[in-house]
């Protein structure tokens, strides 16, 4: 038996979704002008920039998602699945700094930190995913947004999770993974990304965000919903409350989307959070906002859609014991919920900070939480019984073969960062050293295999003409740091 967290019963959720609704008619959604004439089209009614959309015709448009679809690697192989309770993890997105690992002090991130963070999780199977980590300070703004998306590529094979900032810089980022899969059919048929579209809380959808729902549908690459309802200031004070505006906020942004292109894939996820009364902060490591992400995500597996959300990050500055365990809480309660993807590893500071450091260890949670949802197995043709047979009541289990046989699959046996007393472990150093040593062990391993010649070749000279045009001189975090401003693209 899979071990399983649920929050809410079925009379609650039922009430959810029907306040949920309601909202939507009255007092209705605000929407771009960019998607006036389209919802129109389709019979809503839309006045002075607010829509009234009718729950019959949400609910048939939520019957049109897909129930389940894949990312794919580099290779065109299947490497994530958002579908029941399939979990898989991936780095928060989006930091403008880093911790840095010598000083404990956040610095603004460069290009060579998001490369490296992105080396580190290539490594770490614990990771399906990579993300455009961090904002890289060292670019210039007018070409920074895609330009993380380019250091992923560039670096990892996986599949990525991104976003773009402006509606402008949404089809560079479609015409870079168009380079790399070899053609948008191939892009299409075999997505190696999927974009994050936020609505403005409470009930907004702004033009750029209106009109990413629109052209991700229409190009067929998977949009992810991140609804960001904070309970108290930008959302009911109460959890139940939220989790309303929430599902509010997800339907509507798949009424758009679903219009665009009917059965183009969508997720139903978020980044929920409370707001905190003393310090006007919103902390992503508090057990309430964990649970609104529960809340909020049953609501979405009752519909049958993938999901996803924030979890994995805690609030402290540094990594010490606050951020491991509001980190660890959340790892474990997010896997046993069953969220198809858990974005958020490696982030503190209220996801203002990235630590390549803090997201080794957070790949030691994710072990041990994605070693819970196995569960526990029969194994053999008896539980006990035979393997007492052969011992007795001498208690010798060493000596069985079924011990050597087994004690693999029901062990799971974490890195060297966490100290189980192994004879070659030094003894001396705290958990912050052994990560960092991790990290550099991990990035002396990290071989980078590069694209076809040819793909090679177009990807870098397209990020090489469009860096000109904003004055940059080289491509930053595509070689090692000492070369930045020397790129060697055939390396």
């Amino acid at each position: 038996m899979r071990p399983k967290l649920e929050l809410l019963d079925k009379a609650l959720i039922e009430r959810i979704l029907g306040e949920a609704f309601q909202l939507l008619q009255d007092p209705g959604v605000r929407v771009a002008p960019y998607v006036e004439d389209l919802l129109r089209a389709a019979g809503i009614v839309v006045k002075d920039g607010v829509a009234h959309i009718p729950e019959a015709l949400a609910r048939n448009l939520i019957e049109l998602v897909p129930r389940g679809f894949c990312l794919y690697d580099r290779l065109g192989n299947p490497a994530v699945h958002y579908a029941g309770d399939n979990v898989h993890f991936d780095p928060g997105s989006s930091c403008l700094n880093i911790l840095d690992p010598k000083t404990q002090e956040a610095r603004p991130a460069m290009a060579a930190d998001l490369a490296r963070l992105v080396q580190v999780a290539e490594m770490l199977p614990q990771f399906a995913a990579q993300s455009t980590a961090m904002v890289c300070n060292d670019v210039p703004q007018e070409i920074g947004d895609w330009y993380r998306l380019f250091i992923v590529l560039w670096h990892s094979e996986k599949p990525v999770i991104t976003g773009a900032f402006s509606a402008s810089s949404l089809h560079t980022f479609i015409d870079l993974l168009a380079i790399e899969s070899g053609g948008l059919q191939n892009l299409r048929e075999h997505p190696r990304a999927i974009f994050d579209v936020c609505p403005s809380p409470p009930l907004n959808w702004s033009e750029f965000a209106s009109q990413n729902l629109v052209d991700l549908a229409r190009a067929g690459i998977p949009t992810e919903i991140v609804s960001m309802p904070l309970a108290g200031a930008t959302a009911p004070v109460t959890l139940a409350g939220s989790v309303v505006q929430h599902a509010a906020e997800c339907i509507s942004g798949i009424t758009i989307h679903q219009l665009a292109q009917p059965g183009a894939p969508i997720v139903w996820g978020g980044a929920p959070a409370i707001f905190d009364m003393r310090s006007g902060k919103t902390p992503m490591g508090a057990i309430e906002t964990v649970m609104l992400d529960l809340a909020c995500i049953q609501v979405g597996k009752y519909l049958g859609l993938p999901t996803h959300a924030y979890l994995v990050a805690g609030d402290g500055r540094v990594v010490d014991a606050q951020v491991a365990m509001e980190s660890g809480i959340s790892t474990t309660l997010g896997a046993l919920a069953g969220i198809n993807m858990i974005s958020g590893a490696g982030m503190l500071d209220f996801l203002a900070c990235h630590s390549i450091e803090k997201l080794v260890i957070d790949a030691e949670a994710i072990a041990s939480a994605q070693r819970l949802i196995e569960g526990i197995q029969p194994r053999g043709t008896s539980l006990a019984v035979d393997m007492f047979t052969q011992t007795g009541l001498q208690g010798d289990f060493l000596k069985l073969k079924e011990t050597r046989a087994l004690f693999r699959k029901e062990q799971h046996f974490p890195s060297s960062l966490i100290d189980r007393g192994l004879p070659a472990m030094d003894n001396s150093s705290d958990i912050l050293e052994r990560a960092r040593n991790r990290v550099d062990e991990l990035v002396a391993n990290y071989e980078r295999r590069p694209l076809s010649p040819e793909l090679e070749q177009e990807l870098s000279a397209f990020a090489q003409r469009e860096s000109k045009l904003a004055g940059l001189q080289g491509l930053p975090g595509i070689v090692s740091p000492e070369f930045v401003h020397e790129p060697n693209l055939t390396k």
